[in-house]
């Protein structure tokens, strides 16, 4: 028989956040927790000149190094460990990243918990009636106020909390004064916690379902206990959505927990309030815009399992379920899902493996699916199932492309727009102009010389603003004063080029002075709840224009938009990064389809000089799905993704001769060692990322390609080591990208 009381381990293996990617030894502390140490435990260490939180990762009893040189554990923090399923989702992230386990770990659990505090969400004062006595208690007669309190109290038998209570008017003093008189008992529960179910699961019926939507859910339905991955390919107006709900109904109705990702904050309040208003149990959402100890109470909730619907984005995927049902991503293709710093990870992909590892059903949900999942559904590793049909019976309005050549613009728009949109306004309709560009202008230039207003920090224009007048890099954020004059020839002659959001937003009220215009940019929505009050006024119906970027065109329902109009859909089409094109398009579909989703069809209007481009016009005349077939033809012949993986090196330094050099010494290495352990992997470069300079330093990168990801993994990782044991590499700030969504 196993001891009950095994001796304790001489050395604990930590995972601290550092970029080393290792694990550090240490002594147990003279303190062990009360189960004994083990695997997952939280614990304060020294760690050169400050202490740190870590987590115990092994127990052993060697080490490489003397035991009475190891420093032993300050202190434990948790009497239970992390739980095990996100032990598992860490240890698969910081492996195939190729990211410090320590940092993965560190990165994916709340900022309170990094800090020490313990894995507990707030509590809640409740307050509820004890039976009553025999006979009324004789001092009530004197007290009417506390008379009416119990009877309150009485109708709810389940309890209320302190918040309820002081709303109908009563005081806490009330209340101790009943607890005083045995009338009222006080409990504590935690802050996310359901109230407790009087009726079904179900706060108000679901919606019927097209024969379409039955069908996709039907066969989601399927294999409800198996790893079940679906592409749930819908036009924008589907009802993707309805299937997402009625697919949590059936997993909360098991007993299990349900995770939805979706690709932005600004979708999340629209999300959550649907979702609330449809089931009786917690949802709890998990994003940025979170308090710390509102993303603690939720994170604990779900872990604890009071919490069976989470809704989040990018982070949430690291959010530990303990009992998981299903993994829901929507606008799957978005590129808000891969992370651009740090722990490099991809949202997406983690979903896979998790549903994968949990063998539970995962839906990937999009309008314009990206071509990854598209590849992967047509070799079948993905069920395809299809939405073609709108909830409200208008077919997806097609892009109508305008030639910009030759003609006159106001605020980048041209005649032939600018009388659609004063047509649509007139019919009692609303309109969204979509450009994405911050600020009044792309740049300001002097017309006398030529000069151009560059920033000093980056191979980049500065962007003009209006509110406040000021030049910005929006890619070192640096800002200046706008000149009176041109600092190169004295010129008072400054004309800002091209158009953003507030030049557009300006041209349009002076046409339109009697109508309000509404721009949404980053810029208009930081302060908190701007985003959500500028869409509560626009869902009321009245006609009104809207001028917005991005963040316009994913999943917002706009039942009164009946016309859209792209300003500039150039922008993106031509650049140097190979994914530029199917980003675009994902991009161009998605605003278009805000348009004619209620009871009137929609039009949207494309402004472009390129009408004879021939993917932009099979785009508009046959739809996204006839584009992506050609361009995962051309990613074949190219032996691109998804037809071969990448990784990217990314080396930075202030001196260019710096990072070119480091990046030639890592070439010639891993050629020299790919030849005889991973002779499919090849290496191109190093050259200079597409915008050189940033930030004052210079960017070099390194591209590693390959037809296996085995290879590829075996090649990063000798990279990584190689990088790590380098003296020279100390100078260079570098990272590894794996599965890399953009080369810039």
């Amino acid at each position: 028989m196993p001891d009950p009381f095994p001796p304790p381990p001489r050395v604990l293996r930590v995972a601290v956040p550092t970029p080393l990617r290792r694990l550090f030894d240490y002594r147990p502390g003279r303190e062990a927790p009360p189960g004994g140490w083990r695997a997952g435990l939280r614990v304060r260490v020294p760690f050169g000149r400050r202490q740190v939180v870590g987590v115990v990762m092994e127990c052993g009893e060697r080490s490489d190094f003397p035991l009475e040189q190891l420093k032993a554990v300050e202190a434990w923090l948790d009497a239970e460990p992390l739980p095990e399923d996100w032990l598992w989702l860490c240890r698969f992230t910081a492996r195939y990243y190729q990211h410090s386990l320590g940092d993965t770990l560190h990165q994916a659990m709340p900022v309170l918990l990094r800090q020490g505090r313990p894995l507990a969400g707030r509590m809640r004062e409740r307050w509820q009636a004890l039976p009553p006595p025999g006979e009324d208690d004789a001092r009530l007669r004197r007290a009417p106020r506390q008379a009416e309190l119990l009877a309150m109290l009485r109708q709810h038998p389940h309890g209320l909390p302190t918040q309820a209570i002081v709303a109908q008017g009563f005081s806490r003093e009330q209340l101790l004064a009943l607890v005083a008189k045995g009338q009222v008992a006080r409990h504590e529960t935690p802050l996310t916690a359901a109230e407790p179910a009087t009726a079904g699961l179900l706060a108000e019926p679901a919606l019927p379902l097209n024969r379409e939507q039955a069908q996709a859910l039907a066969a989601i339905h399927e294999r409800l206990d198996a790893f079940h991955p679906c592409l749930l390919h819908g036009v924008t107006g589907s009802g993707k959505t309805e299937v997402y709900l009625q697919l949590i109904e059936a997993v909360v109705a098991r007993g299990r927990q349900a995770l939805l990702l979706v690709p932005e904050i600004g979708l999340t309040p629209q999300t959550l309030a649907r979702f609330r208003s449809r089931f009786r149990v917690p949802v709890v959402a998990l994003h940025s815009g979170l308090t710390d100890n509102e993303r603690l109470d939720a994170w604990e909730a779900v872990a604890s399992g009071r919490a069976p619907i989470v809704i989040g984005t990018r982070s949430a995927i690291f959010t530990p379920l303990a009992r998981p049902g299903a993994i829901i991503v929507d606008e799957e293709h978005d590129g808000s899902f891969k992370q651009q710093e740090g722990l490099r990870y991809h949202a997406r992909d983690l979903a896979v493996a998790r549903a994968k590892h949990h063998a539970i059903p995962l839906v990937l949900g999009s309008a314009t699916p990206s071509l990854e999942s598209l590849y992967h559904a047509e070799r079948g590793n993905y069920r395809h199932l299809r939405l073609t049909q709108r909830a409200s019976r208008h077919a997806p309005a097609r892009l109508e492309l305008i030639d910009l050549r030759g003609r006159p613009r106001q605020g980048g728009l041209i005649p032939p727009a600018i009388e659609a949109i004063r047509e649509t306004l007139a019919a009692g309709h609303q309109v969204l102009v979509f450009i994405n560009r911050r600020g009044f202008a792309p740049t300001l230039a002097c017309h006398a010389c030529g000069w151009l207003a560059d920033c000093d920090h980056c191979d980049a224009r500065m962007t003009l603003h209006r509110q406040p007048a000021v030049l910005a890099c929006h890619h070192c954020d640096k800002h200046r004063p706008v000149p009176d004059a041109c600092p190169e020839c004295g010129s008072a002659d400054l004309r800002p080029l091209g158009s953003g959001t507030e030049r557009t937003e300006e041209t349009l009220a002076a046409l339109f002075p009697k109508l309000p215009v509404h721009r949404i940019d980053r810029d208009s929505t930081r302060r908190r709840d701007a985003f959500e009050q500028v869409l509560g006024e626009i869902r009321r119906g009245a006609p009104c224009l809207l001028v917005g970027t991005q963040m316009l065109a994913k999943g917002h329902h706009l039942p009164h938009v009946t016309l859209v109009v792209v300003v500039n859909a150039d922008a993106g089409l031509y650049a140097s990064d190979f994914r530029a094109l199917e980003h675009s398009a994902q991009l161009l579909v998605q605003v278009a389809g805000r348009a004619g989703r209620a009871s009137h069809p929609g039009r949207v209007l494309v402004q472009t000089l390129h009408t004879d481009d021939p993917h932009l016009r099979l785009l508009a005349g046959r739809g996204y799905d006839a584009l992506a077939e050609q361009l995962l033809a051309e990613r074949r012949a190219a032996a691109l993704p998804p037809f071969r993986f990448l990784a990217l090196l990314r080396l930075e330094s202030p001196r260019e001769e710096t990072a070119t050099a480091l990046g030639r010494e890592a070439a010639a290495m891993l050629r020299q060692w790919n030849a005889g352990h991973a002779p499919d992997v090849s290496c191109l470069g190093p050259v200079p990322a597409p915008m050189e300079r940033r930030q004052n330093r210079y960017h070099v990168q390194l591209m590693l390609s390959a037809g296996r990801r085995s290879q590829l993994h075996a090649a990063c990782a000798r990279l990584t080591a190689w990088l790590e044991a380098c003296p020279e590499a100390r100078r260079v700030r570098w990272s590894l990208d794996v599965d890399p969504q953009t080369l810039s």
